[in-house]
């Protein structure tokens, strides 16, 4: 309980309302620097997980679930927020309890108890559908973008969409994912052809939708609930006050 406490106020610079309350469970570095495609005036983005004290959910008004600040992004979840998202397949949320150690910067007892549950929030058809879904997203983004749009961002849309699709595939296809890019390359020359004329995401979108229905999943049809759940009520009962 004492690891807990000391955590209590670590929201990773966070700008905090006067009457925000909780007790950081998880925190780490995400986006492009977890990726390993980070630039030289890249932000390093942060995402947590928290816990709100009980008793504080019980009334007429409940506290915020989610926290949230720009430049550069910082966002943390309410543990119930966090488990719904990642039970919807949310990539961003997910993300959270996939981070290769060395990317933790605050790690709790209860954090890591849902670090060892991650493939419970798993179940294929939702992971099909967020992961190619973020995906179809960000290739419309592409084609119906304004004039003024930069090439710079273009091309960051472009790395996003093949990231998710093959991050997406590999999650559906072995129940992992890997954060780090072990070859960022190819997602950077993609961006940059991408940036010069969008229409070539179009071949990569067509064998992405190709690729997810020919694959064979090894995740469940349905996520397991019950042991995420049960993880739920201990963080309940640890911070009943």
């Amino acid at each position: 309980m004492a690891v807990l406490a000391r955590q209590a106020t670590d929201f990773g610079g966070l700008d905090m309302e006067p009457d925000d309350e909780g007790t950081v469970l998880l925190s780490g570095i995400v986006g492009s620097t977890a990726y390993g495609l980070a630039g030289p005036g890249s932000d390093v983005d942060r995402l947590g997980m928290f816990a709100l004290p009980t008793l504080s959910l019980l009334g007429l008004h409940t506290p915020r679930e989610s926290r949230v600040s720009t430049h550069p992004d910082v966002t943390f979840h309410e543990a119930a927020k966090l488990a719904r998202l990642a039970l919807g397949g949310n990539p961003t949320a997910s993300e959270l309890l996939w981070l290769p150690d060395d990317l933790y910067e605050v790690r709790t007892p209860l954090g890591d108890e849902a670090i060892a549950l991650r493939s419970a929030f798993l179940s294929a058809p939702r992971v099909k559908a967020a992961y190619l879904g973020y995906a179809t997203q960000q290739f419309r983004k592409l084609l119906t973008r304004e004039p003024a749009t930069t090439s710079a961002k273009v091309a960051k849309h472009a790395r996003h969409l093949m990231r998710l699709v093959e991050q997406g595939y590999e999650l559906y296809t072995t129940s992992h994912v890997t954060i780090r890019l072990s070859d960022p390359e190819p997602l950077r020359a993609f961006g940059e052809q991408v940036a010069a004329d969008p229409e070539a995401a179009r071949p990569f979108m067509a064998a992405a939708e190709d690729r997810f229905a020919d694959a064979r999943t090894v995740l469940p049809v349905e996520p397991d609930t019950k042991a995420v759940e049960d993880w739920l009520l201990r963080v309940r009962r640890t911070f009943w006050e």
